[in-house]
């Protein structure tokens, strides 16, 4: 790896800033009945200052998005190897407003094998965080947004405030967690969320099957990663610079040139991301914005809620799954839908049968599985007979369309009793 120490930067002083730390002394769980539990300051996320380690800091004119590397840290251990790499994950982590060109803080020697590994592949933006069963600390920006109530409904602990970027790690979180920590994240955090994705009323999440799209994107904790961190950065760029006398201009390199895209400043202060339920509220609200900048949310949403099927829907009555029915049993023209069975062919609808601009087939397929919708409109396209339908479909014999059409004769005689009624 080439020396990446060429940046000109001031000494490696710590400034006066008031400590943060509060209540690590403590260990990582939380007495529910302390004031620490309450709802005006439960859930918390904090961040340290770079300033505790560097006088002077860059800034990327243009910060490439941030991803997760996770490595191998022991936690409680402090040889000489476990103690290196806890310093320079801590010093890296705190430099987050270099963004992609942190690395040339480090000399090669400073780094550990892991951290040179990334380091090598150039100007990349990565925050590194120790590898874990449970993944905490990658979702730790999540989990520190539930609220007490959320996160005891669904069987986790309450810890104590969680600190974006990770510095350091004095016990082995995944000691303190169920084994299940993911998809109880995955579940609260979709319960949180889930108001933002559906808001019409009385729509809750549990009026939906698991196999439902947006209820599978609310659960899907690596989508809502980026976003959340988005959010953070930009909190982070609202804190005051500290008054380090660091005069903002370009950023000079060993060799005499400057660095491009880059700005020398005094490292900002550090404080609370959010403090209690309301501005964690208001952090979800924003890590949905900050997901849908580009309207991939929204058109994920969009298209999802105009190609709905009654499968999406659970048993339980809800306002979208009215709303669906409206639209798809919506009153149009009087008429029956009958199914003649024939020799070696397919029910087919009746001459009388009036269909108007083709939505009765459209909304009648809606209400079809995968295979039996594949049936229909395999049936549609000219495949009259059933073994040639069943040698499409990869099926030995004709017996398990035969089956399939009575499912769908019954599922079409429903279907147009609801049109009748």
């Amino acid at each position: 790896m080439e020396n990446n120490n060429d940046i000109e930067v001031t000494d490696m002083t710590v400034t006066s800033e008031p400590n943060q730390g509060g209540d690590e002394d403590f260990g990582p769980l939380i007495d529910p009945g302390c004031e620490t539990a309450a709802p005006e300051v439960y859930p918390r996320l904090w961040n340290l200052s770079a300033g505790h380690m560097v006088k002077g800091v860059i800034r990327a004119d243009a910060p490439a998005r941030p991803e997760y590397v996770a490595v191998p840290v022991r936690p409680g251990l402090w040889d000489e190897a476990n103690l290196k790499l806890s310093l320079a994950i801590t010093k890296w982590n705190l430099l987050w407003e270099a963004s992609q060109f942190r690395r040339r803080f480090f000399d090669e020697e400073e780094l550990p094998p892991s951290m040179n590994k990334i380091a090598d592949q150039g100007d990349v933006n990565v925050i590194f965080v120790p590898r874990t069963q449970s993944r905490y600390h990658e979702y730790a920006p999540l989990y520190h947004l539930l609220s007490r109530a959320a996160v005891q409904r669904h069987g986790l602990p309450l810890l104590q405030r969680g600190q974006w970027p990770f510095v350091t790690q004095l016990d082995n979180i995944d000691d303190y967690l169920p084994s299940d920590f993911r998809d109880r994240l995955a579940r609260a955090w979709a319960g949180t969320v889930w108001r933002h994705l559906m808001p019409q009323p009385h729509s809750g999440i549990g009026k939906f099957t698991n196999d439902d799209p947006i209820r599978i994107l609310a659960h899907d904790l690596d989508f809502w990663l980026p976003p959340v961190t988005q959010v953070l950065e930009d909190y982070l760029r609202e804190f005051p610079v500290a008054n380090n006398g660091i005069v903002p201009g370009p950023v000079p390199l060993a060799d005499g040139s400057v660095l491009p895209g880059a700005t020398t400043a005094s490292p900002r202060t550090g404080g609370d991301l959010w403090c209690g339920e309301e501005e964690a509220a208001d952090s979800v609200r924003r890590t949905v914005e900050a997901a849908d900048d580009t309207g991939r949310l929204r058109g994920i949403l969009e298209t999802v809620r105009s190609h709905r099927c009654e499968d999406d829907f659970s048993p339980h009555w809800s306002s979208a799954r009215e709303d669906f029915e409206r639209k798809l049993y919506h009153k149009r023209a009087k008429f029956r839908v009958r199914f003649v069975e024939l020799p070696d062919t397919i029910p087919v609808h009746s001459p009388e049968m009036e269909v108007v601009d083709q939505l009765l087939i459209g909304d009648f397929l809606a209400l079809l599985d995968t295979r039996d919708r594949t049936i229909v409109v395999l049936l549609r396209s000219g495949f009259t007979k059933l073994t040639d339908v069943a040698e499409i479909m990869g099926y030995r014999t004709h017996s398990a369309v035969s089956k399939r059409m009575d499912h769908i004769l019954k599922q079409a005689t429903r279907f147009a009793r609801t049109l009748d009624s």
